[in-house]
């Protein structure tokens, strides 16, 4: 039995192809409503609005047009706001960059590179006002609370010990007088076959360096000049000036020049209880006790002084943020072939060659999507430079964000000029997003 041949279903009227085009329409526009309403409400209105407002004054009731642009650039701290951000879109994501690269290699052979991988990007767990209190403490500048400082002065003093007596100095009618520089000198030359007292006052019991022993007088060596540095004072008082005291303290360590017509032409150091000796050489010299005996202990370094401020907020947020750029990158790592490296190491690449000229190309398009999300987040960064530069070099710590928010809500506050620098920071950052937008359509047509 024949079949019949199977006909198309009649075409729908023109009419109805555009009632049913018009409610798929509106169907779509009901489902994008909510989202343009939040997307007018919390991003086009807040930037029109500060485009609007950037072109009246302090008070919104003049118009200024452009007067508030101009002052942006003759204004000094508004410049050096700028100048930082440059620093900061320069060095911060570059190095946050670098450093999770790094990681994210020299991990991905190692048993342990999980366990690293979660300390590294912990700190993305802690809020930037958290990180900032931690580096505020970190920076402290007594050695003693300041972690940075703390190892700063460690491995200074490792190779340039600290003095023992930086507060000690001569007491009344001392026969020592100061000779300049920091440096003390007797009165009078010495003898050979006589004694030389060398009385100081001034260091604390505690500070005292370790093998100090009770001081002891000096026996009288023919042919030899001998003496006793010690602590004139003695625990509870009592005693005589410039004269050795039962309980009193000698000056463990400490050097002592012979000096002749400016020449040192022989040194000694102080026993345990004072006690030193020289040669005849130093027969009718002057005793010096050199400023290196008196020098002030070393305190490490003004991390948040004006000239490191910068550099070590930087610092923080490398800290918060190489982990980050380490994931990212750990994950882009994972996805290039192994064939194409093991490949190269077969020809005779060492592993030098094999990162820079096949991982790191492979890797091309996550450094850029990394690099281009930190730049865009250090556009804005605020909450680290407020909460770790001290209130005296806030100016010299300044960036776009946190100059925005001084500007705006300060004491002599000026909406005005903080909207315009609102519309500067928007139109620094553009370039960039406009960038990323274009990167991410030239990988989607891949």
């Amino acid at each position: 039995m024949p079949v019949a041949p199977k006909t198309a279903p009649p075409a729908a009227p023109a009419g109805a192809r555009t009632r049913a085009a018009r409610r798929h329409r509106l169907v779509a526009g009901a489902f994008l409503l909510p989202a343009l309403v939040l997307l007018g409400a919390l991003v086009v209105h807040p930037i029109g609005y500060s485009l609007y407002r950037s072109l009246f004054d302090r008070t919104g009731d003049s118009f200024v047009g452009a007067a508030n642009f101009r002052e942006i650039l003759h204004d000094d701290t508004i410049r050096t706001a700028l100048g930082n951000t440059a620093l900061w879109v320069v060095l911060a994501p570059t190095t946050a960059t670098v450093l999770g690269l790094i990681f994210a290699v020299l991990t991905e052979r190692v048993r342990w590179g999980t366990a690293f991988k979660l300390l590294v990007f912990m700190p993305m767990a802690i809020s930037m006002l958290a990180a900032g209190i931690i580096f505020r403490l970190v920076y402290e500048a007594d050695p003693d609370r300041g972690v940075a400082n703390a190892v700063w002065v460690g491995v200074h003093d490792t190779f340039a010990p600290a003095s023992a007596f930086p507060k000690a100095r001569p007491g009344r009618d001392s026969p020592l007088v100061d000779a300049g520089g920091g440096a003390l000198v007797t009165r009078e030359p010495v003898r050979a076959g006589t004694t030389a007292l060398l009385p100081l006052v001034g260091v604390a019991p505690d500070d005292l360096p370790k093998g100090t022993r009770p001081a002891r007088a000096a026996a009288a060596v023919p042919g030899r000049v001998t003496g006793t540095a010690w602590q004139d004072f003695r625990p509870g008082g009592g005693g005589r000036t410039n004269a050795l005291d039962p309980a009193e303290s000698g000056y463990a360590g400490m050097r002592i020049e012979a000096v002749k017509d400016g020449k040192v032409v022989e040194s000694t150091t102080a026993a345990g209880d004072g006690t030193f000796s020289l040669s005849v050489k130093a027969d009718g010299a002057l005793l010096r006790l050199p400023a290196s005996n008196f020098a002030a202990p070393y305190a490490g370094v003004q991390w948040l002084g004006p000239t490191l401020v910068t550099p070590a907020v930087i610092g923080a947020y490398v800290w918060m943020w190489a982990g980050f750029a380490m994931v990212l990158i750990g994950a882009g790592l994972a996805s290039v072939p192994r064939e194409l490296l093991e490949a190269a190491r077969v020809d005779g690449a060492n592993e030098w060659q094999v990162f820079r000229r096949i991982t790191v190309p492979l890797l091309a398009p996550v450094l850029g999507v990394v690099l281009v999300t930190l730049v865009i987040n250090v556009m804005k960064i605020f909450d680290l430079v407020f909460v770790i530069a001290p209130g005296s070099v806030q100016d010299d710590a300044n960036v776009l964000a946190l100059q925005l928010y001084r500007t705006s809500f300060g004491t002599d506050a000026n909406p005005g000029l903080g909207s315009a620098i609102a519309v500067l920071l928007l139109v620094l950052v553009l370039p960039v997003m406009l960038y990323n937008i274009h990167r991410m359509r030239r990988e989607a047509r891949r």
